[in-house]
């Protein structure tokens, strides 16, 4: 069996490069306009396609939103970018994008958001240019298999990251109330809030209980990755993450698929691998609709991320000194001791973690630096302006 294909989610490179350390097959990307994390996401510019086309990865455009009629020339104008740019394929849903794709010749996916469910859709899509499918994520493992046997698509889905308690995305609630429109990618998630519901005739209020019931716990397939092994690729949600989000991720991912592969793949190391998935921004983790329709139980407890890490903010690399393999840090916040695990953070660098054994100021060892001091420390190659964080 061919291994799944693993993609990860980037917004900027620091991103891009976390993924590919990280050891990611491809990358889905947006650019600003025309994409479902349009609003709040981080997203590439139309002059950093020719940057991202050199990249040694599979490049995927994503131009998945409703596009107006007035709005035809410039989704041309960005297909057509990513085709002269080496981008491996755009993920689209609205037919006219779909059309453009066919006719400037570049590969297309059906995105998720075009609810694809049954083989007759897959067969329709394909007559009209579509050679892989990001599946409804609606789907339950026996009718995965089933459409795996129907059809010569290739098929993805998604493996891990946030759900959204409309159908495939599709939801209304943002545009009712602020006027940004999820399926424009300007979804400002009022579903993830506590609400209270209040008695209009006797004017007495209910706060919700301890379940958040419009926003459902974020989709972790580890517990059970073997049983999707014959599907050709596996998707990470995430591009409004952070650059460390993706690479603990996807290294997750990476060591779960290959130990499979490897026969080494067991209860052992999946404990392990959800212990490190735990450490990033989450809000739980559910099975989503492998198994069965989620009830309650799919539901977040509590607001925000359920993280175990979080990071903090020290400073920024002022030099480094590749000779002597050491790095000239500005220290602009909290304190640095000697025994801190700081995530280093750049364009270039990606997303490199260092455990500090010694802390040198004014070519002294000191045991603990403060807002305002300027410090070395060993490390392996990282660059000028890099941002560095505590990580405990």
């Amino acid at each position: 069996m061919k291994k799944p294909e693993l993609l990860s989610p980037v917004g900027n490179f620091a991103m891009l490069e976390a993924a590919k350390q990280a050891g990611a097959d491809s990358v889905y990307f947006g650019i600003k306009g025309l994409n479902m994390r349009n609003l709040g996401a981080k997203n590439f510019s139309l002059g950093d396609l020719r940057k991202i086309g050199k990249e040694e990865i599979k490049k995927y455009l994503t131009v998945n939103t409703i596009i107006y009629d007035n709005e035809i020339k410039k989704a041309r104008k960005i297909i057509e970018s990513a085709y002269s740019n080496n981008i491996d394929a755009v993920i689209v849903w609205d037919l006219a994008a779909l059309k453009l794709a066919k006719e400037i010749g570049i590969e297309a996916h059906i995105s998720t958001q075009a609810s694809v469910a049954n083989s007759e859709a897959i067969k329709q899509y394909q007559k009209l240019g579509a050679k892989r499918f990001v599946l409804a994520r609606e789907l339950d493992l026996k009718q995965l298999k089933e459409l795996k046997k129907k059809t010569n698509a290739e098929l993805e889905v998604f493996i891990h990251g946030a759900m959204c308690v409309a159908f495939s995305g599709r939801c209304f609630m943002s545009q009712e109330i602020f006027g940004k429109s999820a399926n424009r990618g300007e979804c400002l998630q009022p579903c993830r809030r506590e609400y209270i519901i209040k008695d209009v005739d006797r004017e007495y209020e209910l706060k919700l209980g301890n379940n958040y019931v419009l926003s459902p716990k974020d989709l972790c397939s580890i517990p059970f990755i073997e049983r999707l092994m014959f599907l050709d690729a596996f998707k990470i949600e995430g591009r409004g993450r952070s650059p460390e989000y993706v690479k603990v991720v996807t290294s997750a991912y990476r060591r779960a698929i290959d130990a499979y592969y490897s026969n080494e793949l067991d209860d052992k190391l999946k404990k392990e691998l959800m212990k490190e998935v735990s450490g990033v921004y989450n809000r739980g983790f559910h099975s989503g609709f492998y198994f069965k329709v989620p009830g309650g139980e799919g539901f977040a407890g509590s607001y925000g991320s359920q993280a175990t890490k979080k990071k903090i903010y020290i400073g920024k690399i002022i030099n480094y000194y590749k000779k002597n393999n050491v790095l000239v840090l500005k220290v602009e916040a909290e304190k640095i001791k000697v025994g801190n695990t700081l995530l280093i953070i750049g364009n270039k660098t990606g997303v490199k973690e260092i455990k500090v054994k010694e802390i040198m100021k004014n070519n002294q060892a000191i045991s603990e630096a403060k807002k305002g001091d300027i410090i070395t420390m060993r490390s392996e190659v990282v660059r000028e302006n890099d941002q560095v964080y505590l990580w405990e």
